[in-house]
């Protein structure tokens, strides 16, 4: 019973995060906004993204390594909840290292007057944005996968 627990609170949980990157990457392409509505907008999600969304991410891939370790009579679901685990560390690594470094520099400007490199900024945090969505639409891909073709014992 505690998997069962465990895997339905990973698949929400993950696809609440992984829900969030795609919305933001589908709805939210900084591109043809002029430098004081970017600033808002990217301010506005920094403030309330940027401690809630990495929370969500280490618990994701707890609750994936955990699953893993209760799944030793399942290898299939074992290497997909790791690899998935694995694609989530990505994930995190590109926020910590590529997005939230740019998000220290966002918060700080005034949306009236933007820092002269203020594209050239946000296309490199949208280019992160990506590489992290990617990964973590792939770890929620393997997440179900290890979840729907989990063997489980016999009642």
């Amino acid at each position: 019973m505690p998997a069962n627990i465990i895997r339905f609170v990973l698949l929400v949980v993950l696809a609440l995060l992984v829900g969030t990157m795609f919305g933001i990457w589908a709805g939210y392409n900084p591109s043809s906004l002029s430098a004081s509505a970017y600033v808002e907008q990217q301010q506005n999600a920094i403030r309330g993204l940027n401690v809630l969304l990495p929370l969500m991410g280490a618990a994701c891939i707890l609750l994936s390594l955990g699953l893993a370790i209760l799944s030793s009579g399942d290898p299939r679901s074992r290497y997909l909840l790791v690899a998935a685990a694995l694609l989530m560390i990505v994930a995190g690594l590109v926020t910590r290292l590529g997005n939230q470094p740019i998000n220290a520099v966002v918060i700080t400007w005034s949306p009236q007057a933007p820092a002269a490199n203020w594209a050239q900024l946000r296309d490199q945090w949208w280019q992160w944005h990506v590489v992290r969505s990617l990964a973590g639409v792939a770890a929620l891909g393997l997440a179900v996968l290890a979840v729907i073709g989990a063997r489980r014992p016999a009642s």
